[in-house]
């Protein structure tokens, strides 16, 4: 009978022995499999996206300036002066240095000339900070009250969206059958009339102004967030969740609203945001073409299609209203970008 003898070693005698881990950036938790809601989730892949926290921030600063602007400044938004008109930008302390200080240059036939109206006035005293327009208005406080109105135009078409759109494809969709076909029968014949059309009708019965505008939105903007709506409850009115409750006798309304809207939600705020930059853009629109907001009340449509008439001439009366309107829709689509990417899961970064 052989017998052996196994010798065992202390712990820590060779080099393959188990060892405690020390280094704590090894020993991290990934953050993609920690637990965490749904919202944090969201929250912390949406300001992951640089974007559309830089368009985020940039829509508060112009709604702040929209409100703020035209208390910054002595002039009102219709106030004229004709002694005052077609002022080059001119700022405090900045004009020291030889920036925006009132000079501008004009074309002749003769060639390039140098003028600066604030010295050949002898307005020293006077700032236009964006300028003086063709009246003598102050295109500072002229532009963040048209930004004002478009923004309000641009959230009156979310409610729309979210109050009107939202609720008929819901219902459409949730109901089928003959209901169905009845209600997308009748959104797409509103959709096929013209918006042009529909505005310049309602110019012919109603006053010119923001409330017809808002109207003319009402009547044909919400036809998209309709069919979105529609759609994702058609792909979920058949779920195992929906059956549950309506075997359990809960009513269509609580079915609709409790059970299929909040599985929704992340892609009707996503068509939300991007109905607001199509809004504003038809504004702008229809004010450049005459029929959207009256004088003397301004818009950034109006005040692009006053300035334009002297844009050769004056260059620095447009650009204004230009550059805010083109940050308000690269922004806000970004930022719908942003969102997009944040509340779908399936767009999550693998």
């Amino acid at each position: 009978m052989i017998t052996t003898t196994e010798t065992v070693a202390p712990a820590g005698q060779y080099k393959d022995d188990f060892c405690l881990q020390n280094n704590v950036d090894s020993t991290k938790i990934d953050s993609n499999f920690a637990s965490q809601s749904y919202w944090k989730d969201v929250r912390y892949r949406f300001f992951a996206n640089k974007g559309a926290v830089v368009s985020f921030l940039i829509i508060i600063f112009i709604i702040i300036c929209a409100f703020l602007g035209p208390h910054l400044t002595p002039y009102t938004y219709s106030e004229q002066n004709l002694t005052q008109k077609n002022y080059a930008p001119r700022i405090p302390g900045l004009e020291k240095i030889g920036i925006f200080a009132g000079n501008e240059k004009l074309n002749t036939t003769t060639g390039t000339k140098l003028l600066n109206h604030y010295i050949s006035d002898n307005n020293t005293n006077v700032y236009y900070w964006f300028g003086s327009d063709t009246l003598g208005r102050d295109i500072w406080t002229r532009t963040w009250m048209g930004t004002r109105v478009s923004l309000y135009i641009a959230f009156a078409a979310v409610l729309i969206d979210m109050l009107v759109g939202m609720s008929y494809g819901l219902v459409s969709g949730y109901f089928g059958g003959v209901i169905d076909s009845g209600m997308q029968r009748f959104s797409e014949i509103v959709n096929g009339i013209p918006r042009l059309v529909i505005v310049t009708l309602l110019m012919l019965i109603l006053r010119p102004g923001i409330k017809t505008i808002i109207l003319a939105l009402m009547i044909t903007e919400w036809i998209g967030m309709a069919r979105i709506a529609r759609a994702e409850m058609l792909n979920l009115k058949e779920r195992e969740f929906v059956l549950a409750s309506r075997t359990l006798g809960a009513s269509n309304f609580k079915i609709i609203f409790h059970e299929v809207l909040p599985n929704i939600i992340g892609q009707l705020i996503t068509q939300t945001m991007f109905s607001i930059p199509t809004a504003i853009f038809t504004e702008a629109f229809l004010s450049f073409v005459g029929l959207g907001i009256p004088v003397p009340q301004c818009s950034l449509g109006s005040l692009i299609s006053d300035a334009f008439n002297s844009f050769t001439t004056h260059p620095y009366q447009i650009i204004p209203p230009i550059l805010v309107l083109a940050l308000l829709m690269l922004c806000f689509n970004m930022l719908a970008d942003g969102l997009r990417e944040a509340l779908d899961p399936k767009m999550k970064e693998k």
